[in-house]
């Protein structure tokens, strides 16, 4: 999941960078109203974290652009303006949700969680493939029914493959999955399976010549 975190406060921008990266997500980050806004025009994110106070061009400005443009996102407003009229503008310019400063992390985890199964990104939210399972709400990867502990990158390469109900994926669409883009080290993203392959035990993630990697659907 790739989250464009759009706040102009350093260290608030800092702190959610880490939580959600943290619990497996990838994310980006800028800090102006005109860089949001082309950045949320032309590239693809599962969800906009979105501050009202930027410098350039503001939230409501911004998201107001965004949907008269045809960008359908979904946008959690991220503000110290906490009152019900401000939270109705941001409604009405067209937010999704509206977490107003200071939260805590749990709840903005919640929230987003809530956001991109309402979106549809996290439905269903266990995939299965043959021994291993994926929780896609709390991320968590299970093994014949125990937890195996995971990076967040790894946790990425995990989910793309299960989501892929047994067909093979290619090293750059694996690559794109786990960093955000394709043009990474084909050598670090053999060493990410090689280390992924050491947890997991033989038999788990398999090699397609030519076509790439998939996860075994042998339920022993």
């Amino acid at each position: 999941m790739r989250i464009l975190v759009v706040e102009d406060e350093r260290a608030i921008a800092e702190h959610i960078g880490a939580v959600l990266h943290t619990s497996g997500f990838m994310v980006e980050h800028c800090d102006n109203g005109p860089e949001a806004w082309e950045l949320g025009g032309t590239e693809d994110f599962d969800v906009i974290i979105l501050d009202l106070g930027l410098p350039g061009l503001d939230g409501l400005t911004l998201l107001k652009r965004w949907r008269s443009e045809g960008v359908e996102t979904p946008v959690m407003v991220l503000t110290a303006r906490g009152s019900w009229m401000e939270r109705v503008d941001g409604f009405d310019a067209g937010a999704d949700d509206y977490l107003p400063k200071p939260f805590r992390n749990e709840e903005l985890l919640a929230r987003l969680r809530a956001l991109l199964r309402r979106a549809g990104q996290l439905a269903p939210t266990m995939r299965t493939a043959g021994r291993l399972a994926v929780d896609q709400r709390t991320m968590r990867v299970e093994l014949d029914g125990r937890q195996i502990p995971v990076t967040p990158a790894e946790y990425r390469a995990i989910e793309k493959l299960a989501t892929a109900s047994g067909s093979a994926v290619p090293a750059k669409e694996l690559s794109k999955a786990v960093h955000g883009h394709d043009e990474g080290s084909r050598n670090a993203l053999e060493v990410l399976i090689n280390r992924l392959r050491r947890k997991l035990g033989p038999g788990i993630i398999l090699t397609r010549r030519g076509f790439g990697y998939y996860l075994s659907d042998e339920t022993k």
